[in-house]
């Protein structure tokens, strides 16, 4: 009893009512304060840190900490200069190892979205299609790799795909080869790693998409007499449209800028902008060029995140 008047008492007169009745009299009500609050969240952690780095990537470089010039001198509380650099973006065009690191990387998180694509649909339609008894253990199965660390299990298929690891081992035990092939630091493996880590990425959209599927269209189909795969390619296909362009988007973003895969799995040779991003930052310590080289990537997504944005509208207003 004692417990439930204090409740009400905090209710009544606490900080809940003292904080409601300030919002009021700023004219802030409860609908624009929990609206405020994802836009206060992006720009503290999102539009500030890039203004951040936008400033740096203008900058000069200096030797010093912090390793970049100031962008406005002041003496005695007066602006005298405004130093602006553009050379910083100049230099990412005229140098051949940038543009070959970002047109790399567009490359293999364009391939690597289109093998998550091949090997993430037929695993999508499989779950949407089983019964619902056994789609939450299906599902529960493809997100079972993020219950663990990202960083182990890119390490996990370094003792797989090594020389004496598990596939060399045992094709060599049944006779299928003579000696040891080369996986490890190829481009192979960079694959194989961005398809591992990103499929559930492809396939959590297109399930959520195949699911929602009207199946009697494709009973009408069979009675007229559509072979099932025409019915798939005129029916099927068509309407998981939005899942296959979520799930693109999903998976070729981040892996555009993977640093970790590459670095582990990859040779020397595995030029990836995420990786030229953090030599600049942490061997040449060159601040400026690895901040335009940052905001450069950036924009390089803009494309895609609109897409992805403008997919989901667009589904989100077909449920309505």
């Amino acid at each position: 009893m004692l417990l439930a008047e204090l409740m009400a008492w905090i209710r009544a007169f606490g900080p809940y009512r003292w904080a409601s009745h300030r919002l009021l009299n700023w004219g802030i009500t409860g609908r624009t304060a929990v609206i405020g609050l994802p836009y206060l969240w992006l720009i503290l952690f999102f539009l500030i840190p890039f203004i951040i780095v936008l400033k740096i990537s203008v900058s000069d470089i200096r030797l010093g900490m912090p390793p970049y010039e100031p962008m406005v001198h002041w003496i005695e509380h007066q602006v005298v200069a405004l130093q602006i650099n553009f050379g910083n973006y100049a230099f990412l065009f005229k140098d051949a190892l940038y543009r070959n690191a970002y047109m790399n990387s567009i490359l293999v998180a364009a391939g690597s979205t289109v093998l998550c694509l091949l090997v993430g649909y037929p695993m999508a339609y499989g779950i949407a299609r089983t019964s619902p008894s056994w789609r939450n253990l299906l599902l529960m199965m493809v997100m079972l790799p993020f219950w663990t660390s990202f960083l182990l299990r890119v390490y996990a298929w370094i003792g797989i795909l090594k020389n004496n690891g598990l596939i060399n081992n045992v094709l060599m035990a049944m006779g299928v080869i003579d000696e040891p092939i080369v996986m490890l630091q190829t481009d192979f493996a960079v694959y194989v790693g961005i398809v591992y880590s990103y499929l559930p990425f492809m396939v959590l959209p297109l399930y959520a998409t195949l699911e929602k599927m009207d199946l009697t269209l494709l009973e009408a189909a069979a009675d007229l007499g559509c072979h099932p795969t025409k019915a798939f390619m005129t029916i099927t296909l068509p309407l998981s449209v939005p899942g296959i362009v979520a799930g693109s988007m999903l998976v070729f973003i981040p892996a555009v800028g993977e640093f970790v895969i590459p670095a582990l799995l990859g040779g020397p040779d595995s030029l990836m902008i995420g990786r030229v991003l953090w030599e600049e930052f942490f061997h040449n310590r060159d601040w400026p060029v690895a901040s335009a080289v940052a905001i450069a990537m950036l924009i390089l997504l803009v494309g895609p995140i609109m897409i992805l944005q403008y997919n989901q509208g667009r589904q989100a207003g077909a449920h309505r």
